[in-house]
C-alpha cells in the first residue's frame, strides 16, 4: 500500500511539471520569407536600380548624331535577387511589457549601379519593440512614417508604387499610443539607406571640383533628426483605416563653401527645412480592399520621388556663400484588389507632379532626382494565381513620364514637354515560407 501511495505521488508529481513545462511561453527565433524570381521586359530605356529591378520610369528622349533616340530600345532581364529571409523573434517580459524584435534580409545588394555587391545580402528590417497595454515603443531600422505598412500598393513590382508612393527604411525611434480607435504616432529618425542629395568638393590638381552625391551627412551634419507626427483611425469593427500625418526635415547641404578663383574654402553653416504631409485611407470590403493615399513632399528624394532641392542664389560671390529651396512634389495614387482565394485581380493608378521650387531661382543648379521631369502616370493592371505557397503573378506596367527644359528665372518651370512611356512586362513566382 505504502509503495501504491508513493507511486502515486511521483505520478502526480511528473504530471504537473509536465503541465508547468507545457505552459511554460517559447522563446527563440522562428524563420519565414519567400523565394521571389522576376522575369522582366521593358519596350525602352528606363531610369532603374539594380539591373533594372526596381523600375522608376522611362528614360528620356537621347538623340544621336542621326536624330535617333538611343533610349528607344527595349530591354529584358532575370532576377531573383528579392527573394527575401525574416526572423521574428519572441523573448520575456521588460520594464513590463511584451518584447519582441525582427532581423529581415534580402538578396538585392548596397549598389545601384555597379556589380561590385552583386546579390549581396543587405539589411532591410532590423528592430526590438515594446508592447505595454495601449503604448509601443519601436527601436531599430523599420519603414519610414510615411510608408504606411497597413496600407501600400500591392504591385507585383519590386518599387511598390514608387515615384508615386513615398518608399524609404530608416533607424528610427517610434512611439505609439492607442486610444480606442485612434493611434497616434510620432517618431524621430535618421538616414542610412535612402539618403538625400548634396554637394560634395573634391581638392585635386590644386583646386576643388564639385559633385552630387547621395549621402546620410547632410541630415547628420544638420544635427537635428527627421521628425513625424502621425494620427491613424481605425473604425470600431471594421478593417478600414483612415489617417495623416507632418514630417519635418532639416539638411546642412555644405561645411564650407569655395571661390573656385581663389582656391579657398569658407565655413558655411546654411540650412534647408523641409516640411511633407500625407493622407490616405483603406477601405475594406468583402469582394474587394481600396486604398488611396495623397503626398505633398518637399526635398522628396530620400523617398525616391522626384524632387530634391535647389541652389536659389549666390549670397556673396567672394565666398560662394548661397541659399537653397525646396522643390516641391505632389502625388496620388489608387490601388485595388480582390480576395480571392486562387485568383485575385488588382489596379494600380498613380500620378506625381512636379510643383517647382518654393524660391524663385538664380541658378540652375539641382540636388534632386527628376529635376527635368514635369510628371509622371502610371496605370497598372495584375492577375495573381494562388496554388498553396506559391504564388504566380503577371503584371502590366505602362508609365508615362513627360519631360521638360528648365525656364530661366522662374520656379523650375519646365517648357517644351515631351512625353516618353515604357510598358512593363513583370512575370513573377513567389514561394512562400
Amino acid at each position: 500500500m505504502k509503495h501504491l501511495i508513493l507511486v502515486l505521488i511521483i505520478g502526480l508529481s511528473l504530471v504537473t511539471r509536465a503541465q508547468e513545462k507545457k505552459d511554460e511561453p517559447k522563446f527563440g527565433i522562428s524563420f519565414s520569407g519567400f523565394v521571389k524570381t522576376d522575369i522582366f521586359y521593358d519596350t525602352r530605356q528606363t531610369v532603374n536600380i539594380r539591373e533594372g529591378h526596381f523600375l522608376l520610369y522611362p528614360d528620356n528622349i537621347s538623340s544621336d548624331a542621326n536624330g535617333k533616340d538611343v533610349n528607344a530600345k527595349p530591354s529584358f532581364n532575370i532576377l531573383s535577387i528579392q527573394t527575401r529571409l525574416k526572423g521574428t523573434i519572441t523573448g520575456p517580459d521588460a520594464f513590463g511589457a511584451k518584447t519582441s524584435g525582427i532581423i529581415e534580409a534580402d538578396f538585392f545588394g548596397n549598389a545601384s549601379s555597379g556589380l561590385d555587391d552583386v546579390n549581396g545580402f543587405r539589411l532591410r528590417h532590423a528592430f526590438v519593440k515594446l508592447n505595454w497595454k495601449t503604448t509601443e515603443l519601436l527601436v531599430g531600422q523599420y519603414w519610414h512614417p510615411m510608408f504606411i505598412a497597413e496600407s501600400f500598393p500591392g504591385v507585383i513590382s519590386f518599387n511598390t508604387g514608387a515615384p508615386f508612393q513615398p518608399f524609404s527604411r530608416n533607424p528610427q525611434v517610434r512611439f505609439s499610443k492607442t486610444l480606442g480607435g485612434l493611434k497616434l504616432i510620432a517618431a524621430l529618425f535618421a538616414q542610412r539607406d535612402f539618403t538625400n542629395m548634396g554637394p560634395e568638393y573634391v581638392f585635386a590638381n590644386n583646386t576643388y571640383t564639385s559633385a552630387s552625391v547621395s549621402s546620410s551627412k547632410f541630415l547628420r551634419n544638420a544635427a537635428i533628426p527627421n521628425l513625424h507626427f502621425q494620427m491613424q483611425f481605425n473604425p470600431k469593427s471594421t478593417e478600414h483605416l483612415v489617417g495623416i500625418g507632418v514630417d519635418y526635415k532639416t539638411l546642412m547641404p555644405e561645411l564650407y563653401t569655395v571661390n573656385n578663383a581663389k582656391n579657398k574654402k569658407y565655413e558655411s553653416s546654411e540650412k534647408i527645412g523641409s516640411i511633407s504631409g500625407i493622407a490616405f485611407a483603406k477601405l475594406k470590403f468583402k469582394p474587394l480592399t481600396v486604398k488611396l493615399e495623397g503626398v505633398f513632399a518637399q526635398n522628396a528624394s530620400d523617398l525616391v520621388m522626384i524632387g530634391g532641392y535647389a541652389v536659389s542664389q549666390i549670397n556673396d560671390t567672394a565666398t560662394g556663400n548661397k541659399n537653397f529651396s525646396n522643390m516641391n512634389t505632389g502625388s496620388i495614387w489608387l490601388d485595388a484588389n480582390t480576395h480571392g482565394k486562387k485568383i485575385q485581380l488588382g489596379l494600380f493608378v498613380g500620378y506625381t507632379k512636379n510643383m517647382g521650387t518654393t524660391e524663385t531661382l538664380k541658378t540652375s543648379t539641382f540636388y534632386a532626382r527628376g529635376s527635368n521631369i514635369d510628371n509622371v502616370f502610371r496605370l497598372s493592371p495584375r492577375v495573381v494565381f494562388i496554388s498553396g505557397k506559391l504564388d504566380i503573378a503577371f503584371e502590366l506596367e505602362h508609365t508615362l513620364a513627360n519631360y521638360g527644359k528648365l525656364t530661366a528665372n522662374t520656379k523650375a518651370e519646365l517648357a517644351d514637354l515631351k512625353a516618353v512611356a515604357n510598358i512593363r512586362a513583370l512575370l513573377a513566382f513567389t514561394y512562400k515560407f
